[in-house]
């Protein structure tokens, strides 16, 4: 059953799942959560940031590509994973449905033009050093997530032959055969996020009669792709609807097994559903962090305009908790993807009618502003943070830019335990390369390798353009906890990419085209 919190509370034991620790604890282990400042204007007329902050545009759409191919458009999902020599690596989703020429010869389906480019960047200035296609010919790919196994990404369509997740290498420096994980179900995908303790996956669909999924390997350790598809239930409840959940509303809750998670049809749901699964209002950006998924459902709550979920997860249930919903447009609107910074802070890029937003959730529960998309209506999708939290990484969607955002954000201890690593609290990151140079009129001007730049804070901007640093050709390694991604809690690992994808050659039907 669901209860109605008029506090942020403790989630106690119950034979569902284990004490965890209440909401008002999770943005508080490691730094401050915290409101980032009023907006202030960019004279560019790209994204009005909070004061002291800066952004340059690393890619745009169109833009040439190592491969000799072009930057593909409608940028959506995407995740950083740390490089090799002072690089980071970000794996961008295109939800393209057509081809469009502009791909390479290994393709999932030659007649789609979705898929997934790379881009290495240097780690200090988020400065484009190359890029290129990893995957190319699925379609519709929305979001996904980072994963001990490199980045997962997910299709957004349910036309024959496609609807699923596909795992892509962060090392790839061309593009590669496509790799599918047929286990993870064929539905309408949004987003995945692995824990990587128990290498469990949850997935959202966004469908307004969705679901909300999680796939048990029965093996992790050697076959993280083989096991059983669940779908979310609350108990007691058979179909409930958690659209009607408000912030602090909670519900126990257990899974129900998927028998056929790759039907011809678009009717997982359906057989979820059947089986008494609750319906999450169109499940869009997932993310696992310290031991909680979070989800936003971007057309749930009382007004329809988007819900935020906190899940605390078991062998056989847990609890879930609506952690914010929209108050109205100037609150909440349409919150799509979301990313947790290394200090776990919740950060929602949004899809609206209207002007989109990244916002943040403070330790308070307090949804704020931390941008605002200046140039056109269009939605911001990607939002994901560098390991080390100095960089945050989001792309304009239709305007086809991928910008990196740098300022004082909280400082983030790294595993040495050496708090300078994080960005400066009074004045953002000053690397030699001149992210953040402190200017007189106390906020930031940019000075980096390339790109436009903008310092919003003070009203002063410029554009530069010059030789990018770093190699030529760049591979995701090993970060510093042997880590990959944009939270420290999806860290396991980028060694086990060859293996995990030998298992699916060698395993797969027929991946390397689409199925009837």
């Amino acid at each position: 059953m669901t209860t109605r919190r008029t506090r942020r509370w403790f989630l106690s034991s119950t034979a569902a799942a284990a004490a965890v620790v209440p909401f008002s604890q999770l943005f508080t282990r490691r730094a401050w959560a915290r409101d980032y400042g009023p907006l202030v204007p960019d004279p560019n007329g790209l994204l009005d940031l909070p004061e002291g902050f800066s952004y340059i545009v690393v890619e745009s759409s169109g833009d040439p590509m190592d491969d000799g191919f072009e930057v593909p458009s409608a940028l959506d999902g995407m995740a950083c994973f740390a490089g090799e020599a002072g690089t980071l690596v970000l794996m961008r989703n295109h939800e393209i449905t057509s081809s469009s020429g502009n791909e390479p010869d290994e393709m999932f389906d030659p007649e789609s033009g979705g898929g997934v480019t790379r881009i290495v960047v240097d780690a200090r200035t988020g400065a484009r050093i190359s890029s290129n296609w990893v995957l190319a010919g699925t379609r519709r790919n929305c979001a996904g997530g980072p994963s001990p196994w490199g980045w997962l990404t997910c299709e957004e369509n349910v036309e024959t032959g496609h609807g699923y997740v596909f795992v892509t290498d962060p090392t790839a420096a061309s593009a590669q055969p496509p790799e599918r994980i047929v286990g993870y179900g064929r539905f309408n995908h949004e987003a995945a996020a692995v824990d990587p303790a128990t290498l469990v996956c949850y997935l959202t669909e966004d469908n307004g009669g969705g679901c909300l999924y999680r796939f048990v390997p029965d093996d992790g350790a050697a076959d993280p792709f083989t096991g059983t598809l669940q779908a979310l239930r609350v108990v007691d409840q058979p179909g409930y609807d958690t659209g009607d959940m408000a912030a602090g509303d909670s519900a126990a809750i257990d899974w129900v097994d998927i028998t056929e998670p790759d039907p011809p049809g678009d009717t997982v749901r359906v057989e979820a559903h059947d089986a008494g699964a609750a319906t999450v209002v169109r499940g869009e950006g997932i993310w696992f962090h310290d031991g909680v998924v979070y989800f936003a459902a971007t057309s749930g709550g009382p007004d329809g305009g988007g819900q935020i979920f906190a899940l605390t997860d078991g062998a056989k249930g847990g609890m879930l908790e609506c952690l914010v919903h929209s108050l109205g447009a100037d609150h909440l609107n349409a919150p799509d993807n979301i990313t947790v910074s290394p200090w776990g802070q919740v950060f929602i890029a949004e899809d609206a009618d209207g002007t989109c937003f990244i916002r943040a959730i403070t330790d308070g529960g307090e949804v704020v502003p931390f941008a605002r998309n200046a140039q056109s209506d269009s939605e911001f999708a990607g939002v994901c943070f560098s390991p080390d939290g100095r960089i945050l990484f989001v792309n304009a969607q239709s305007d086809g830019l991928t910008f990196a955002i740098t300022g004082p954000f909280p400082n983030v201890p790294d595993p040495g335990g050496d708090e300078s690593s994080g960005s400066d609290e009074a004045g953002g990151t000053d690397d030699e390369g001149g992210v953040d140079e402190t200017t007189e009129g106390g906020g930031s001007a940019s000075a980096t390798d390339g790109g436009s730049v903008s310092a919003s804070a003070t009203g002063a901007s410029e554009t530069g353009t010059g030789e990018s640093s770093g190699s030529d050709s760049a591979g995701a390694g090993e970060g510093d906890d042997g880590g990959c991604g944009c939270s420290t809690s999806n860290d396991a690992g980028l060694g086990g990419v060859a293996a995990v994808l030998a298992v699916l050659a060698t395993a797969r039907r027929g991946t390397s085209e689409p199925t009837d």
